[in-house]
């Protein structure tokens, strides 16, 4: 039986990478068709989803953050890095957290 640690969506890689490729999607979609249109923000999902699986880097949240782009066009200079920051510290928790509980999953199956 898999844990949800043990899944490729929760490895380091899918998550930090995931969120930035969503970032980056999410912004680039707000520059061709404004904030706030629900059809950019589905296409800014659906093309985060295409690539952070064809970069190996699967993390179907990361699709939300490019819809959170696009609808609420945050400023990106405050946002990307408190984005990257939280993803890290993600990350560190959850490795934290496998380290503190002896029976616990390991966390991360791999990083990167």
């Amino acid at each position: 039986m898999h844990s949800a640690l043990t899944l490729p969506l929760a490895q380091p890689r899918g998550v930090i990478i995931g969120h930035m490729v969503g970032a980056a999607v999410g912004y680039g979609v707000l520059a061709a068709a404004g904030s706030g249109a629900w059809g950019g923000a589905a296409v800014a999902a659906g093309v985060t989803l295409a690539l952070v699986m064809a970069a190996r880097t699967p993390h179907s949240p990361a699709c939300a953050t490019a819809v959170v782009v696009v609808l609420q066009a945050p400023v990106a200079a405050r946002f990307v890095p408190l984005l990257f920051g939280s993803t890290v510290l993600i990350v560190l928790t959850g490795y934290a957290a496998s380290s503190l509980r002896r029976k616990a999953p390991r966390y991360p199956a791999y990083w990167w």
